[in-house]
């Protein structure tokens, strides 16, 4: 038991910057406790004693503001940062090494008892602030789930879900990210598909005009070369180049 507190304690450590010492994250870490007051209310809820359990579950969740179903399921060093809100759903599961932000939602879409209802979060995943998870499927190990996300389908191992409704973007491992690195709130600036997409949108859009440009120049100057008049070249031409690739691609974000 010790062992998995200890454990617990400096995976917070690990993760929170904020995190000064293990007293400090012992004492004051709401997320750490509602951890620890689910174990004895989880153990009670397998073994039949039901009424306890969730009593337990309701004490926790007045202590902390953090609500898990006495019947779910939660790994190791799993940390709930800052936490508030969270709502964790009776057939949800959490694997080991995940990160919770404040707000998320694991929930359900279904209401027939005995079914799998709630998302089942693999190794590693990180769950941005504000995210709901809906569904009995599963979020694959080191998985990630931006800020505000709403997750209705799975999410493949290594992938990052953004966007209501989600939107899957496939990852280069199975570590939530490319360099290795954590990453705060489950996002980066480069994973909304959008952007990518507008930015790709606007790249394309200033290579034509860039081209159509070159072409109309070199109109002119054969036909000044050949003598020709200078209204065969159309005055509405594009010759120069107008348009604003630079002030669209910081609208949409870099």
């Amino acid at each position: 038991m010790f062992a998995r507190l200890r454990s617990d304690i400096q995976c917070i450590l690990e993760r929170d910057p904020a995190a000064h010492s293990a007293w400090e994250v012992l004492t004051l870490y709401p997320g750490l406790h509602a951890v620890v007051m689910h174990r004895p209310a989880h153990w009670c809820w397998n073994h039949g004693l039901h009424w306890l359990g969730a009593f337990i579950a309701h004490v926790a969740r007045w202590l902390t503001g953090i609500e898990i179903h006495p019947a779910a399921k939660i790994g190791e060093r799993v940390f709930f940062d800052h936490a508030m809100g969270v709502v964790v759903g009776e057939t949800a599961e959490i694997g080991d090494g995940c990160t919770i932000y404040q707000g998320v939602t694991l929930g359900g879409t279904s209401l027939y008892k005995g079914t799998k209802r709630h998302p089942t979060l693999g190794r590693d995943v990180v769950v941005g602030a504000g995210a709901k998870v809906l569904g009995g499927f599963t979020v694959g190990d080191g998985a990630r789930i931006g800020s505000n996300a709403v997750v209705t389908r799975p999410v493949p191992a290594g992938a990052t879900a953004v966007g209501i409704p989600a939107r899957i973007i496939p990852g280069g491992d199975s570590k939530g990210a490319t360099d290795g690195a954590f990453s705060a709130y489950g996002v980066t600036q480069s994973d909304d598909p959008l952007s990518q997409a507008m930015r790709s949108l606007i790249d394309n859009a200033a290579g034509q005009e860039h081209q159509i440009a070159l072409i109309w120049q070199a109109i002119e100057t054969l036909s000044a070369q050949r003598g020709q008049k200078a209204d065969c070249v159309p005055s509405d031409a594009a010759r120069d180049e107008c348009f604003e690739a630079e002030k669209l691609t910081q609208l949409v974000g870099k």
